[in-house]
């Protein structure tokens, strides 16, 4: 048996955990530069005419009218109370995957003597008293069926609130008839599609259809939701997460910019935050990409975007380098006279370190020591976040120039120092 455990209204739930006095309160979590809702909790879901992703300047009104609390997004934050659940659950489970930062499948292989039903409350109840973050539970044969009981817990009510399990035929089949076949996980718009033109409405008629037929027309990935959906288990717990083939950031800046040395310093900031994934997962990228674009919803503004990806002669992982390489594009991408709103990087071709095919003309004077890599990761990891950084970033007072507007910010209680919940 497979369990999904869920957290409810993730990040709004990480904000009332440390404003106790919000709870049974509707608050919403607003996008970067708090420009539309993202996240919200159930009593902010059931004020029907606020509607999720609408620009925040239309509604603002509303909202306060509503005695709705809107935070800008706190990404520190969630992700390190991400982190504490996941530690959780391992307590649980051996075989925990990490599958999105609210989200965990956890094998419960091994687990047939237990009561199932009294280990997911349990799970739920420790993760609620050392987090204070309410979670839901899903337990199904395999992972596609996990999901859907996961689902379907977010409506139980009574002294298993929020866990659902299915571990009969008759629940499964039960399940699926109730179930349209556009809300099952794995099962995109063009299939849901395909799907409906030959019948399919419910879960359970996709199961109807032929083996033959599900691989012809959803590839190998529609078999094994199929597979699953029947009470097959093909999908494996994935606990060592793959390495990301693709790193990249873009985010806007919290006022419109004319200034290339403003953008170069953006742009610096941006690959300082990917070259450090990148070596975290020990890999180096081949290709570095680079694009600048002003507000497209302006229609005052003249409009302009433009990218350019550059073959690296090594691939590499060193900060130092590819900024210096980033500046490269942006003097050739750059165009005055424009009001740019977004510049974006993105490393790919990524490979291994120890594949790194070096290049016979490449002068020694343009590599950096990989020590000086290591040395500036290990300060910035005791220290804090951009405690090192490259000279080109500019100063703090410089950043507020272009960075993130985050007026309705909660504090980062569990990773600043002074920003400790105050008593």
């Amino acid at each position: 048996m497979v369990a999904l455990v869920d957290c409810n209204s993730f990040y709004a739930s990480c904000e009332q955990v440390f404003r106790p006095d919000l709870q049974g309160k509707p608050v919403v979590v607003l996008s970067n530069n708090d420009g539309c809702i993202i996240a919200a909790n159930r009593e902010a879901k059931s004020l029907a005419h606020i509607p999720m992703f609408e620009p925040v300047f239309k509604i603002k009104d509303r909202l306060i009218k509503e005695g709705v609390v809107f935070f800008s997004s706190n990404y520190t934050l969630y992700d390190e109370m991400s982190r504490r659940v996941m530690n959780i659950l391992k307590d649980f489970s051996a075989e925990v995957e990490v599958y999105s930062i609210d989200e965990s499948f956890i094998s419960l292989r091994g687990m047939d003597h237990y009561d199932l039903g009294t280990y997911a409350y349990q799970i739920k109840k420790t993760i609620f008293q050392y987090t204070g973050l309410p979670v839901g539970v899903g337990i199904g044969p395999g992972k596609v069926l996990a999901k859907l009981a996961n689902r379907i817990a977010k409506k139980t009510t009574g002294q298993h609130e929020q866990v659902y399990i299915i571990d009969s035929e008759t629940k499964r089949i039960k399940a699926l008839k109730e179930t349209a076949i556009k809300d099952i996980w794995g099962i995109g718009k063009k299939h849901c599609i395909r799907l409906n033109n030959v019948g399919v409405i419910s879960a359970f008629d996709f199961t109807q259809l032929s083996l033959a037929w599900v691989r012809k027309n959803m590839t190998v990935v529609g078999e094994r939701i199929w597979r699953e959906l029947r009470g097959e288990a093909c999908m494996p717990i994935i606990t060592v997460p793959k390495s990301k083939k693709m790193i990249g950031t873009a985010k806007s800046f919290g006022r419109k910019l004319e200034n290339l040395e403003l953008i170069e310093e953006a742009c610096a900031y941006y690959i300082s935050e990917v070259a450090e994934i990148l070596r975290k997962q020990k890999s180096c990228a081949r290709y570095l990409q680079v694009f600048l674009q002003t507000n497209y919803h302006s229609k005052r503004d003249k409009q302009y975007h433009k990218t350019y990806t550059l073959p690296l002669s090594v691939a590499t992982n060193n900060t130092l380098l590819l900024i210096r390489e980033a500046k490269k594009i942006l003097y050739g991408i750059y165009k005055p006279g424009y009001c740019y709103k977004k510049v974006g990087v993105m490393l790919s071709g990524i490979i291994p370190e120890g594949q790194v095919q070096t290049n016979l003309f490449e002068s020694p004077d343009n590599f950096t020591p990989p020590a000086l890599m290591k040395v500036l990761d290990e300060i910035n990891l005791k220290y804090g976040k951009a405690t090192l950084t490259s000279g080109l970033l500019g100063s703090k007072e410089r950043q507020k120039e272009w960075e993130l507007i985050k007026e309705e910010r909660s504090p980062r209680y569990t990773t600043q120092w002074k920003e400790l919940l105050k008593i």
